[in-house]
This record gives C-alpha cells, structure tokens and sequence, in this order.
C-alpha cells in the first residue's frame, strides 16, 4: 500500500528565488487543462526533506519528461494520449499515488526550475477615483496561511528552465 509521507512545499525550503536544480524528482499527478500547457504535480528529496510543488510546462515539455520515465515511459505516454483522447470535463487529471499507480519516478534526472510570482498589479486598470472593490480575510499574520497570500511571494509552482541527465560510466 502507499504511505504517503507529510511534505513540505519545496518553495519553503529555498534560500532565494533563484534558478536551482533538482533530483529525486517523482511525478504523483499530471493535470490537463484545455490550453497547451500542463502541470505536473510531483515530489522530491531536497535538504534532508520531502517536497511537494507543482511545474507549469508547454505540453512538448511533457512529452520529454515522460520519454525519461524509464520502464514505465510508454505506459505513461499512452494514459495520457488516451486521456487527451476521451476528457469531457477540463481539467482532467492522471493521478499516480496508488498502488496500482504508483509514482512515477525519474531516473538520473535533474531538473532546473525557476519561481513563479502571483500578479501583484490587475489586469484592467480602474477609472481614475473609482474605488477599488477591497475583500478582507481575517487570517492570524503569524499562520503558515497568511504568507501565502502575501503579495510578490513566490508561488510553489515553477518553470522548467532545463533537463539534465546523469551519465554513469
């Protein structure tokens, strides 16, 4: 049976918001919308610890990652073709954290990630003396909660920036 382990998100445990890469990566769930791109949810071992974060990706990107899915390469390429080919409902979501499904891990793989930012600015620029329509969340400042909403923080999605792959003699 599947344990599931408590994870941290991986944002947390970076120092900065620099490009960083990463290893032991297992993707636990790949989410469809209905753009082009996709994100994958997945997990890692980074500082003694493991992370959950999520990576947004144009769908060619994906298509790499699971190319690089060792054994399981194939079955994975055709759940998604399969999954593109009968979805009815957006998003549509492949989910790998069972036993039947475990997750998928990625061999001698490292990834360089990037951050995410939140928009701080709307999109649409109000009338000048129009006022702005404000929501209040009572929420303790001192909460795990409260800092992720805190605007310019980054988010624990990010960006894949490259793929490297470990060569063993």
């Amino acid at each position: 049976m599947y344990n599931p382990v408590i994870m941290r998100r991986l944002i947390d445990a970076l120092a900065d918001d620099t490009d960083f890469f990463i290893e032991q990566v297992q993707i636990t769930a790949i989410v469809f919308d209905n753009s082009d791109d996709v994100t994958i949810w997945a997990t890692t071992y980074f500082d003694q610890e493991s992370h959950f974060f999520h990576l947004g990706l144009p769908f060619q990107q994906l298509d790499l990652l699971l190319r690089l899915a060792g054994a399981r390469a194939e079955a994975l390429q055709e759940d998604v073709a399969d999954a593109l080919a009968t979805v009815h409902e957006w998003p549509c979501l492949l989910e790998y954290t069972t036993d039947a499904d475990p997750p998928v891990p990625l061999p001698n793989v490292a990834l360089k990630l990037s951050c995410t930012y939140p928009a701080d600015e709307p999109f649409e620029e109000g009338e000048e003396g129009e006022e702005e329509e404000t929501f209040d969340i009572s929420m303790d400042a001192e909460s795990e909660e409260a800092a992720e909403y805190e605007a310019g923080q980054p988010h624990n999605i990010f960006y894949l920036e490259g793929v490297f792959l470990r060569v063993e003699p």
